[in-house]
C-alpha cells in the first residue's frame, strides 16, 4: 500500500535539482491532497561582516527572498494544490531545515534538491546528505 502524506515541506533554492524536486512536491501534494509547505533559507555565511550588522541590507535580502518565495507559492496553486504554505528561515541550510523548520511545520516529507546552488558547503559535502541522515521525518532526494 502506497504511503499517503499530510503534510510537504519542499526545500527551494533555484538550482536545478531543487526545481526538480518542487515539481515532485507539487505532483506528490496533488495526488495526496497534501498541504505542501515551501521553504527558503537565507543563508548568511555569504553576507560579509558590514552586510551582515547592516540591518538595511539583510531586510532587503530577506524581502526579496520573500518576494521570490511567492512565485513558487503561486505557481503550486496553478498547479492545482489547494493547501501551499510559503516560508522562510536564516542560517545554514541543512540544519535550520532539521532542527527549526520541520520542527516548526511539523511534515510527514521532505523533498529536497540534491545539490544546491549557492553557498560555501555545495563545495564541502550535501546539505542533502546532512538532511537525510538528521530529519526525523522520511526524506526524499531529487536529482
Amino acid at each position: 500500500m502506497a504511503t499517503k502524506f499530510k503534510r510537504i515541506l519542499v526545500g527551494v533554492d533555484d538550482s536545478a535539482d531543487a526545481l526538480l524536486a518542487f515539481d515532485y512536491a507539487i505532483h506528490q501534494a496533488k495526488q495526496d491532497d497534501a498541504e505542501l509547505v515551501i521553504v527558503s533559507i537565507l543563508e548568511n555565511d555569504e553576507m560579509n561582516v558590514y552586510q551582515a550588522l547592516s540591518k538595511d541590507y539583510v531586510h532587503g535580502e530577506r524581502q526579496e527572498l520573500e518576494q521570490h518565495i511567492l512565485k513558487y507559492q503561486k505557481q503550486a496553486q496553478t498547479a492545482g494544490v489547494t493547501k501551499v504554505h510559503a516560508m522562510i528561515a536564516e542560517g545554514e541550510p541543512g540544519e535550520t531545515i532539521v532542527k527549526e523548520v520541520i520542527p516548526h511545520v511539523q511534515p510527514d516529507l521532505l523533498v529536497i534538491g540534491s545539490l544546491a546552488k549557492k553557498g560555501i558547503a555545495k563545495h564541502f559535502g550535501s546539505q542533502a546528505a546532512y538532511m537525510a541522515k538528521y530529519a526525523p521525518i522520511s526524506v526524499l532526494v531529487i536529482r
